[in-house]
């Protein structure tokens, strides 16, 4: 079976995210996805918003944190985000808000500062989320592919819409609370004219957040592709990852089953690996008997640049 099926539906996804264990080959996959979609004429955009980049490996082109053409394929673009540099952008911008003092001198007064001591849960997975909530708000393409983070942080993604709603809606409440008196601080210092947008901004993000969710829950809109290997700890992974995605129904129904391992007579040692894979891939046919299941085989070479893309996207499609 392939995922041809996923674009000769009538109506098409308008995004797709593939995600995994740490070095299954999902941004192989992924990448070979975009450029499938974009073969077809779909105008398309695939964006990493794993940490430890390989995207632009994959393409064998230098990416950025803005959409750049893949050289040679028309209707695709890619984005590796930088979570690190946009972190540190972020809080060198919190820090030198004069706003920032003036709540953290009167949280101090209200003893309510433990709210600012600790970085909200999972802020690299936030900044990644935000900026998916970017495209997610005002789609720049026809297709939007997401390259996610290994499963540890894609889980932590996952649970961010309800982190953050609860976490935003403590800062919303706490903002009321100071508003007043901020105001107050600020006539007297003669600076009472100046528009405070803090709340707004936060209720803006708040509802963004809400407006995220029937989006990614649409299976007509939206499906999660997860990749695993033959092997035991992927399978447990993976488990994991279907649990959370169904949890937060998200729509799951392919799963590629990536580098397995070919006949070979002539080697002890694959055909030793050959026989552990199989009996992994019998365990993974009965647990996933409900979904497509592709099989992708373990190529002689690293899956980078054009060509090799091509030969993983025919198989998958």
């Amino acid at each position: 079976m392939t995922l041809r099926d996923i674009f000769e539906k009538k109506k098409k996804p308008k995004f797709l995210f593939f995600g995994g264990k740490g070095g299954v080959g999902k941004t192989s996959c992924s990448a070979a996805a975009a450029l499938y979609a974009a073969e077809q004429g779909i105008s398309t955009l695939i964006l990493s918003t794993d940490p430890a980049h390989s995207l632009g490996d994959s393409f064998q082109q230098k990416l950025s944190g803005n959409p750049t053409p893949i050289e040679g394929v028309p209707n695709l673009e890619a984005i590796e985000f930088d979570v690190k540099q946009s972190m540190k952008e972020a809080e060198d911008k919190l820090r030198s808000s004069e706003e920032t003092s003036e709540v953290m001198a009167q949280a101090e007064m209200l003893g309510v500062t433990e709210m600012f001591d600790t970085t909200p849960p999972g802020a690299d997975e936030a900044l990644a989320f935000s900026k998916i909530l970017d495209y997610i708000d005002e789609p720049t393409h026809e297709l939007i592919i997401f390259d996610t983070a290994p499963t540890g942080h894609t889980l932590r993604f996952l649970s961010l819409p309800d982190v953050f709603d609860s976490w935003i809606g403590k800062l919303i409440m706490l903002r009321m609370r100071l508003s007043s008196f901020i105001g107050t601080i600020k006539k007297f210092f003669g600076r009472g004219d100046e528009k405070d947008t803090s709340l707004e901004q936060l209720k803006l993000f708040k509802k963004r957040i809400e407006a995220a969710r029937p989006e990614l829950s649409d299976p007509n809109k939206t499906e999660f592709i997860p990749v695993l290997i033959p092997a035991q700890m992927a399978i447990f992974e993976t488990e994991r990852l279907l649990q959370a995605l169904y949890e937060y129904e998200i729509p799951v129904k392919h799963v590629v089953v990536n580098m397995i391992a070919p006949d070979s007579q002539d080697c002890a040692f694959c055909m030793a690996r050959k026989k552990v894979q199989s009996e992994s891939i019998q365990t993974i046919k009965e647990y996933y008997e409900d979904f497509i299941l592709t099989e992708v085989p373990l190529f002689d070479t690293e899956v980078q640049g054009l060509e090799m893309l091509r030969k993983v996207a025919k198989i998958l499609f």
